[in-house]
């Protein structure tokens, strides 16, 4: 509830000399609550990245990827609320602030972006009542690392204030963790700013260090200039369309990667997110789609592994050792190969002649891979022990399995012919 500002103004301790100053520079205005004041930025952006809303409701298959247990409110991104926070300083703790707490909402086919600013560490109680008002009318979390860093701190800071009760979101999805599966391959980094760039196809322009951040902060409190924080506010606002539009264009590749995906890499990408949340047919689909187009050599050769591994799982071992046999050679995905086609026709067509010349050629693979440091030191004596291992016993089965056949010819060769009648 708002409170008039007046009411409170006796309460707010002093704050620095350029608030006023930053206020106008911003088209900001204070805020005020019944814990005190804190200052409050709002900005509705209609145009670029980010800015619309998907139609209707989420597809239910791609969402189930992010959040498996979501309930149906989930799928409503009319209940989905943004968050992104700059803070003074990146390890966390008690000790560590979040002075300027970015939210943003759709609505009204844009994108609504509101700011909440600590002008002193004294207007954090005020900042994170607003903040928890905004999150009680939209219950679904939307963030970019912020289940590791933003969120958590939070938590933290409402907790230390005794006071103020910690919101309860409905469902919180982050989107840095399929980032990561879909673009890291391709891209190196999936810092935000270079997923706007290479995948969203949008350049956010000049930008402030996120390191200089905590800097700019403290030297405001110790009455600097305000002009050098208007760039930290230009971040964050920045940071909040460009996971609204990652959001978007995430769930909608997932929800028809074959139409929708750029490259090999990211159908890829699609595939171990469905692998890792059980979705084990799509996941196979999408496998056999990106080897089909044609992946670079590494990534091939780890498609066709986890391709492999879930074909074995559903029994089908035809296509099981066709992948094994395409990926046989000194890497490490070629040893196991080795190994998983020796424990094949060791195990199950029991072939030991077979697999014996399989274990043989590995441990040729193997030691060609330490000349050439393709492995590691441990790596090798791992696969050197089990190699060995199994090439004697399967020596020793071999070797049974020709005692037996030599011992029923000769039992054959012994017994009497019965007459004809």
């Amino acid at each position: 509830m708002e409170t008039d500002a007046a009411e409170v103004r006796g309460t707010v301790p002093d704050i620095p000399e350029g608030s006023q100053r930053l206020a106008e520079l911003l088209g900001a205005m204070p805020s005020c609550n019944r814990f005190g004041e804190h200052l409050a930025l709002r900005r509705w952006f209609s145009e670029s990245i980010g800015c619309e809303p998907p139609d209707g409701n989420v597809d239910g298959a791609a969402l189930s990827l992010l959040a498996p247990d979501a309930l149906d409110e989930v799928a409503d991104p009319r209940q989905w609320l943004f968050l992104d926070t700059e803070t003074t300083g990146l390890a966390g703790g008690t000790g560590t602030y979040a002075f300027l707490v970015g939210i943003a909402w759709w609505d009204a086919g844009g994108l609504e972006v509101e700011q909440f600013f600590m002008r002193d560490h004294s207007e954090e109680h005020s900042l994170l009542v607003a903040l928890a008002e905004r999150m009680a009318e939209r219950r679904v979390l939307v963030t970019f690392n912020g289940k590791s860093f933003d969120w958590p701190l939070l938590e933290t800071r409402f907790r230390m204030t005794r006071t103020i009760r910690t919101p309860a979101p409905l469902a919180h999805l982050d989107f840095l963790h399929p980032a990561r599966n879909l673009w890291r391959l391709r891209l190196g980094s999936v810092r935000l700013a270079e997923l706007e760039r290479h995948v969203l196809g949008w350049n956010r322009g000049v930008d402030v260090m996120s390191e200089l951040i905590p800097t700019i902060y403290f030297e405001f409190l110790r009455g600097g200039p305000p002009e050098p924080l208007i760039p930290i506010f230009h971040h964050n606002q920045m940071d909040l369309r460009g996971l609204a539009g990652l959001a978007a264009h995430t769930l909608s590749l997932l929800a028809d990667p074959e139409t929708r995906r750029k490259d090999a890499l990211e159908l890829f990408g699609v595939s171990r997110i469905c692998e890792r949340r059980g979705e084990a047919a799509r996941a196979r689909k999408f496998y056999s789609q990106s080897i089909a187009a044609e992946l670079p050599e590494e990534t091939g050769r780890a498609a066709r592994k986890s391709l492999a591994r879930l074909a074995k799982r559903d029994g089908d071992f035809l296509l099981a050792c066709e992948l094994w046999t395409a990926m046989l050679g000194n890497s490490r995905e070629g040893l196991e190969a080795y190994e998983q086609l020796a424990i094949h026709y060791e195990r199950r067509s029991r072939e030991f002649d077979r697999a014996a010349v399989l274990v043989r050629a590995a441990l040729a693979e193997l030691r060609r891979a330490h000349r050439l440091g393709a492995v590691a030191a441990d790596v090798h004596r791992r696969y050197r022990t089990r190699f060995e291992a199994r090439l004697a016993r399967l020596e020793r089965k071999v070797g049974r399995t020709l005692l037996d056949a030599a011992e029923t010819m000769e039992a054959e060769s012994k017994s009497p012919v019965g007459e004809s009648n």
